[in-house]
């Protein structure tokens, strides 16, 4: 048994970059459909996402925070799916879904509703230490490298 786990291991383990192009590609995409509505919607739209910040003891300029909530989902996903800017994507994604949750849990929403941002927080957390794999604009570029000496794998 320990032979099948390990030969599976081994061979699914060339497939490693394809899982990590598939992974930006999903939720790069769904975080652009959730941003989308929020970078379009304008300043009452902005406003409006800006004012959960008053949970935080922001009152300032929530135009600015929701106009930003929605420029970490949009463009953070479209970058997060290309592979650009990888790991500082995954950094403004995961503030985006720390600041969610926070406001979420504090506004009385409970874990139910916050529990999808932490998730995806997670989810951004775990993608920044791994990276963004082979099939990658940062590959491409240079800016980073799956070939990185020291690598073995496991």
């Amino acid at each position: 048994m320990k032979e099948l786990i390990r030969s599976l291991n081994q061979r699914f383990f060339s497939f490693m970059d394809l899982g990590l192009l598939i992974f930006r590609l999903g939720m790069g995409s769904m975080f652009m459909w959730h941003g989308f509505p929020k970078i379009t919607g304008g300043v009452e739209k902005w406003a409006g996402l800006g004012k959960s910040m008053e949970v935080l003891g922001i009152t300032f300029a929530p135009a600015v925070w929701g106009f930003m909530s929605g420029f970490a989902e949009f463009f953070g996903g479209l970058f997060l799916a290309i592979g650009f800017l990888y790991r500082p994507m995954c950094l403004l994604l995961i503030s985006n879904m720390l600041i969610a949750f926070s406001t979420q849990m504090l506004e009385g929403k409970g874990m139910l509703k916050a529990a999808q941002s932490l998730e995806d927080g997670f989810s951004f957390l775990g993608a920044f230490f791994v990276g963004p794999g082979k099939y990658s604009v940062d590959e491409y570029l240079g800016l980073q490298s799956s070939k990185q000496k020291g690598y073995s794998g496991f």
